[in-house]
């Protein structure tokens, strides 16, 4: 009679043996991943997402990373990177691009490399290129950009740096009750028998990759999945990497035991796919003083948009923001362990940069028309029921207001040309006839798509709405799959390359809710892309090299900041730079938080990329040392910075521990890190520690 022991060792022993089978059915690829801290200032900086000039960063919750990601076939290669940020800039992508052939040649170019964004709406901003996006940060903020270019770059390297050889399995499945359309009045718009083919009105599908060694052991895994990451609100002030970004904490601390976060070898990325009409507050709106439901053209109450508001599944943003990404992390998890589908074939890759702000397009009923110049629509204004915007604007305007054209022509009147070619958009920014102090939104944009084995990357340089994406999708695979002999996968990658706003149908685009009203380059953007993307996808299929396009500028040497820097920090009298001004506890119970304020210089001083402003740590009974158990960047821990007094320089730092249930008893204590600025603009590091404190449990 077989014992439980035996059960599960022969369990084990055919695990192990099915992986060595597919292992052997899979190509060998080399494979390399990465990971680098891209965390901006934590302190003063707005916000890049809800475009509130008021939402400032106050301090850390979870640090922001890139996940670097080669694959090559002996013959080609490709490297994807995901970054936890808003978007992906422009003038990011172009500067990465430039550093990498200043340090690898032609071995990483716009052909081959692609940046997506996981869309988190709690980053520092001021690291974007066009006016438009720079508004409410007040310009360029180098701080931020240089901390994303360095981490970036520290991903590639490390990836670069630790190819080996290994397999590359698939997997997909459907995640439920994770999102809702935020647009469900624009998706209705669409053809009825179009929506007939899908059972939802946002894409439930999460499709994985899983990367081994060529032993199978696990060193890297993407996932694709449609869901805004809009779980933190806009009152929200620490920066987050949201529902996806806490994903990738749980994923990667499954798998690498007992590493700090961001420093272990195994790499988990939970990418952004067609997510621009998808939230993850799955509530849904209502109106906030009567708890009824919104209109649903408008997303108002009794005529005001401000009072519609989403809501997550959670008692408030950080709860639902750990519900989200808790589901994330359970499906990939489930995909990853039984991902068995081998991928096979080769690497590849076709791109061509498009002035989309001029696309002859052919349309079904054999008629052309064309795209237009950039602008945003009043419905922009009106934000989105995940954080809605301000004045009178509301979602689905079709009409403008004489006084806002009023306000409107004061910065620049639009052409009659641009607004017949938008129509039924009324134009509230004529962004493409804006130039001061330079252009205000992208002309030309990178198309690309990369293909790994069976599976190709549709790489989007803006938010696709749910059947924006299945229709580029479908029109991919068709072309990708005629005459072929092998059944091929395809996933859209958002916010890729470069940021253009939003890409609605044609159908959406008529209801113009905030989707729709930010669909840059007009009615027809959509069906200039699906016409650009079946050229990519004919190109990677035949090897047909494409011409490169017209190439973007980079306006780096050109960026305006109005931003100040630090004056000058100063601590209390009597005091000194890491003194504790509110100590911990003498005892705490899991479960419980632990709180301590320091006295603090100002985080912009030093952003602590690849550090920390905190640790928790533990002491070994027995040899007396120190252990640090958790960052800024665990999801336990919280770092928020407080000006006190801004004439004096004084600041303080607050921590706090929400102590795991399954924390060891004994004795522990928490530290501060950071950096002052003396008026003689001299950056000096300090550091201080809590009193010892004791976890019991009860």
């Amino acid at each position: 009679m077989l014992t439980s022991a035996m059960r599960k060792n022969a369990f084990l022993s055919l695990i192990t043996l099915t992986c060595i089978i597919q292992a052997e059915r899979a190509d060998v690829y080399k494979i390399g991943t990465g990971i680098g801290d891209i965390t901006g200032p934590a302190a003063e900086i707005n916000m890049m997402g809800y475009a509130q000039i008021t939402q400032r960063t106050s301090g850390i919750h979870t640090r922001q990373f890139s996940r670097a990601f080669i694959v090559d076939d002996g013959q080609s290669r490709v490297l994807f990177i995901s970054l936890d940020a808003g978007m992906t800039s422009q003038i990011v992508y172009l500067e990465t691009l430039k550093a990498l052939k200043a340090k690898y040649g032609n071995l990483y170019t716009e052909k081959n490399v692609c940046i997506s964004s996981t869309h988190t709406h709690a980053g520092p901003a001021g690291f974007l290129q066009y006016s438009l996006y720079i508004v409410t940060s007040q310009g360029f903020i180098r701080q931020s950009y240089d901390s994303m270019i360095k981490g970036i770059m520290r991903s590639i390297d490390m990836a670069h740096e630790n190819m080996q050889p290994g397999y590359i399995f698939y997997n997909e499945g459907d995640l439920h009750n994770a999102s809702i359309n935020r647009s469900p009045t624009s998706y209705l718009n669409n053809p009825p028998e179009e929506r007939a083919q899908y059972t939802s009105n946002v894409d439930t599908k999460m499709t994985l990759l899983k990367f081994t060694d060529i032993n199978n052991k696990p060193i890297g895994m993407i996932n694709w999945f449609a869901v805004h990451c809009t779980s933190m609100n806009n009152t929200n002030d620490l920066i987050s990497s949201d529902n996806k970004g806490y994903a990738s904490l749980l994923f990667e601390k499954r798998m690498n035991k007992n590493a700090l976060v961001g420093k272990g070898p195994f790499v988990a990325a939970f990418a952004q796919a067609n997510e621009g009409d998808v939230s993850p507050n799955t509530k849904g709106p209502k109106c906030i003083d009567t708890g009824l439901p919104c209109d649903s053209h408008s997303s108002t109450c009794d005529g005001q948009n401000e009072k519609c508001i989403a809501f997550g599944p959670g008692k408030d943003m950080f709860d639902s923001t750990r519900i989200i990404g808790l589901k994330q992390y359970e499906k990939a998890v489930e995909l990853f362990d039984t991902a068995n589908t081998p991928v096979n074939g080769p690497v590849g890759f076709a791109h061509q940069y498009v002035d989309m702000s001029n696309v002859n397009v052919k349309l079904d009923n054999s008629k052309n028309a064309t795209t237009c110049k950039p602008s945003m629509g009043y419905s922009f204004g009106a934000g989105t029921t995940d954080g809605p915007g301000g004045f009178d604007f509301k979602q689905g305007t079709k009409s403008p207001s004489l006084f806002w054209n009023l306000v409107r022509d004061l910065i620049t009147a639009p052409s009659a040309e641009i607004q017949n070619c938008q129509e039924p958009k009324p134009i509230l920014l004529a962004t493409g006839e804006m130039s001061f102090p330079y252009q205000w939104q992208p002309l030309i944009v990178p198309t690309q798509i990369l293909k790994i084995g069976q599976l190709a990357i549709v790489a989007v340089p803006a938010e696709f709405t749910t059947m924006s994406g299945r229709r580029t999708r479908n029109a991919v695979q068709k072309v990708l799959d005629k005459n072929g002999t092998q059944e091929q996968k395809v996933v859209i990658a958002g916010l890729s390359n470069t940021y253009s706003s939003y890409v609605t149908t044609y159908e959406e685009y008529q209801v113009q809710r905030y989707e729709g009203a930010s669909t840059i380059y007009g009615p027809h953007t959509l069906s200039a892309y699906l016409q650009q993307y079946e050229k990519l996808a004919h190109s990677l299929k035949t090897g047909d090299t494409l011409p490169d396009g017209p190439k973007p500028s980079s306006f780096l040497n050109k960026e305006i900041s109005l931003q100040p820097g630090v004056i000058f920090d100063t601590a209390y009298f009597g005091k000194s730079f890491g003194d504790v001004m509110r100590d911990a506890k003498d005892r705490y119970g899991p479960g419980e938080q632990a709180t301590v304020t320091f006295v603090s210089g100002h985080p912009r001083n030093d952003p602590k990329l690849e550090s920390t402003f905190l640790t928790v740590e533990r002491i070994d009974p027995v040899t007396g040392n120190w252990t640090v158990l958790a960052t800024d960047a665990d999801w336990e821990t919280k770092f928020h910075w407080d000006r006190t007094n801004i004439l004096l320089g004084h600041s303080e730092a607050t921590v706090t521990w929400d102590i795991p249930e399954d924390t060891k008893p004994g004795k522990y204590r928490i530290r501060h890190f950071g950096h002052s600025k003396s008026i003689f603009q001299k950056i000096t590091p300090y550091k201080g520690s809590s009193k010892v404190f004791v976890i019991k449990k009860v």
